[in-house]
């Protein structure tokens, strides 16, 4: 099969290492791509808001399958585009995406399906949000309503964090016109959970659940990212919690979304709070999730290439996703100033060393080549991956791998899956 994959991060590098693994790729393309991608792939200089020549390329190229990575071309109707051109692809049209580009449209959803989920107000003016914070009692998360790369979010401890928070999307235009609107929304407790799963319009078929660190410090502190890392499985969730999940949020999603005339295909990830009153949707993404997906991806053991083209053709029926006995620990890299100001420019060595030890990979999510040299080009510089036994073994491959990559400047947590490590110790 010759597939051209959509995408130029950390998440489309873990996306190209598997689906190269797979006896039935051929050919693989990436557009734009990225130097790692390129060890892997024959990388086009076509643009993710170049939905045209996204969709030529593919024609041209005459590819079995079009696997799009980011949220961005989804939501501007690259899968529509790639259809129209008769070709498949992975990943969900525009009306469907809008799950992930509208939290209100998302909402809806839940609110039709009956899935449960965080109590919400949209708001498109200051003082409706100012009356919604008020209401709600000022410890609330302030959400702009559109795609803002993962940092649209403001967790709120006071009314007046609160009303910053939405003065910065309606009035700063902190967020463009994805913070035209804002959801006011309740602030729910417990422990977050990412649950992917691939669905072809009809059926759902979830990878083993994961959790990422989404603060950019170390204890959960400091301000929400894209994501400093993740780790897959998640200790304590089980296959009769992720049957629940299932049950109460991804099918009734896929089914409301067919009866809308809309059908899902492509990975849908819900974003859960484990609350005590059972799990409740934080939002959704249309997509593989990034840092997720470098966690959940090398613990896949079958043919990631089959799994994507049966859900783009409709035909899940009696798929399974066996993984491995592994855990998994992704740390991210970032340039000095992530999230607010990251530098880039910055020269990367001791990725190769890095990659000499045992069960390690490196995902590129924002790099570049200049002059023969590899620098960031990113807020996210690296992915540093490693598998081990355990999460003691798994996270002391991936910080050694880390200690050997040279970025000046850089920042990364040092608590990646460290409670995950702790509760393994726990019950030895």
């Amino acid at each position: 099969m010759r597939v051209l994959l959509v995408g130029s991060g950390g998440r489309e590098h873990a996306l190209a290492w598997k689906l190269a693994q797979s006896p039935r790729l051929s050919e693989l393309h990436a557009a734009p791509g990225n130097p790692g991608i390129g060890r892997f792939a024959t990388l086009h200089p076509v643009q993710l808001t170049d939905l045209e020549g996204m969709a030529e390329l593919a024609s041209r190229l005459a590819v079995d399958l079009v696997v799009v990575g980011p949220e961005a071309p989804l939501a501007a109707g690259l899968a529509d585009r790639i259809a129209d051109a008769g070709l498949r692809c992975f990943g969900p049209t525009a009306a469907a995406a809008r799950l992930e580009s509208s939290k209100a449209f998302a909402k809806g959803v839940m609110r039709a399906a009956g899935v449960p989920t965080a109590s919400a107000v949209v708001c498109d003016t200051v003082a409706a949000a100012q009356a919604a914070i008020a209401e709600m009692g000022g410890r609330v998360v302030i959400k702009a309503d559109g795609l803002a790369a993962g940092k649209g979010v403001t967790v709120c401890d006071t009314a007046a964090d609160a009303q910053d928070a939405a003065e910065g999307c309606l009035v700063d235009g902190e967020f463009g016109t994805a913070g035209r609107r804002v959801l006011v929304e309740e602030r729910l407790e417990g422990e977050e959970l990412s649950l992917l799963a691939l669905c072809d319009g009809e059926r759902v078929l979830a990878l083993d659940p994961a959790r990422d660190h989404k603060r950019a410090h170390d204890g959960d502190a400091g301000p929400n990212t894209g994501g400093m890392g993740a780790f897959s499985p998640v200790p304590a969730v089980d296959a009769d919690l992720v049957e629940e999940i299932l049950a109460t949020v991804h099918r009734p999603v896929v089914d409301e979304l067919a009866g809308l005339g809309t059908p899902f295909r492509g990975c849908l990830y819900a974003g859960l709070m484990l609350t005590a009153a059972g799990p409740r949707v934080i939002e959704f993404n249309v997509r593989f999730g990034d840092p997720e997906a470098q966690a959940i991806l090398p613990r896949l053991d079958v043919d990631l290439l089959d799994l994507l083209e049966r859900a783009a053709s409709g035909s899940l029926a009696g798929a399974a996703v066996p993984v491995t006995a592994d855990a998994c620990v992704s740390v991210v890299v970032a340039a000095a100033g992530y999230p607010e100001a990251p530098v880039a420019g910055g020269a990367i060595s001791g990725i190769a060393a890095a990659e000499t030890l045992e069960g390690v990979m490196v995902f590129h999510a924002g790099t570049a080549e200049r002059h023969g040299a590899l620098v960031a080009s990113g807020g996210r510089v690296l992915d540093v991956t490693a598998c081990g036994r355990d999460f003691a073994e798994a996270r002391r491959r991936a910080y050694a791998a880390v200690d050997l990559i040279d970025l000046e400047g850089s920042m990364h947590r040092t608590d990646i899956a460290l409670a995950a490590e702790r509760m393994e110790h726990v019950h030895a």
